[in-house]
């Protein structure tokens, strides 16, 4: 008669039968161990290898030393000798040893003592450095104001003037506010504005030494009478010839606005040795 299994055996043998589908029924491979016998004889023939090779470095080292003249000679041994006997004073070492950083301490501090002196110094030579460039720079001035003042007085000294046109002043000499690409900071002399054509008269006498058309002057006459120069510039009409002499009163030239001119007027400039002076400072205008 066939055997009733309880519930326990069914859900049992449902669990292998479900495990076995799942696996495949693959049976479990059995795994074999391998021989360690060759690994010991590898760590062996390495462990040799290393005590051949200590070997063969300590019989070099003994080799060398054996054929080292030097090591076994008698100075050699000599000296291991003295210093072997030689008496260690520690107590003189320390107290060299003390002196040597005691001196090295006071090197660093007086070092660091220069150096803030020397920054002091050096702040102090850079103050009277620039007080010096000032009071040269003054200096430079006063020279120059003082060359100018010299010009000017010579100038009246050796030349007597007179007015050469009627007219407003329009531009005076030096530095210049209103200047543009066309009209210089630095003026030369005194713009005299005046209808076109007035004529203009020599300011002195003279000898007509330039009689020109060509720069930012236009028609222009230069006049000189020993170490004074007068030009007149921006003309429309000129009356005399280079090398012409010219007496004080004549007339020389007309107004135009010929050259770099913003308008009729005459551009009247006083030099000595070539350096202009405010003309001004020489006349009335």
């Amino acid at each position: 008669m066939e055997r009733v299994m309880s519930v326990e055996e069914r859900i049992r043998r449902a669990e292998e039968i479900y495990e076995k589908r799942r696996q495949g029924e693959t049976r479990p491979i059995t795994k074999v161990s391998v021989n360690n016998t060759q690994k010991k004889d590898i760590k062996l023939l390495k462990k040799m290898i290393v005590q051949i090779l200590v070997c063969i470095s300590i019989y070099l080292v003994v080799y060398a030393i054996y054929n080292n003249k030097y090591v076994f000679s008698e100075d050699f041994i000599k000296k291991a000798n003295e210093i072997l006997s030689y008496d260690t004073n520690f107590g003189k070492l320390y107290e060299n040893a003390k002196k040597q950083i005691q001196s090295w301490y006071q090197s660093i501090t007086t070092n660091e003592q220069n150096a803030i002196g020397g920054a002091a110094s050096e702040e102090t030579m850079q103050d009277e450095t620039i007080q010096g460039g000032a009071n040269e720079q003054e200096q430079s001035q006063e020279t120059e104001l003082s060359q100018a003042e010299q010009d000017i007085q010579n100038v009246k000294n050796t030349t007597t003037f007179i007015k050469p046109v009627e007219g407003t002043i329009s531009s005076t000499y030096g530095r210049r506010e209103t200047a543009t690409g066309s009209v210089p900071k630095d003026h030369t002399g005194t713009d005299i504005a005046a209808p076109l054509g007035t004529k203009i008269k020599s300011a002195t006498e003279g000898e007509v030494v330039l009689v020109s058309e060509e720069g930012d002057y236009g028609k222009h006459i230069k006049v000189q009478i020993g170490e004074v120069s007068i030009i007149y510039a921006h003309c429309n009409q000129l009356y005399v010839n280079q090398g012409d002499k010219v007496v004080q009163g004549q007339e020389i030239a007309e107004v135009g606005s010929t050259g770099n001119s913003t308008g009729p007027h005459l551009h009247f400039e006083i030099r000595y040795s070539e350096r202009t002076v405010n003309p001004q400072s020489i006349l009335e205008l």
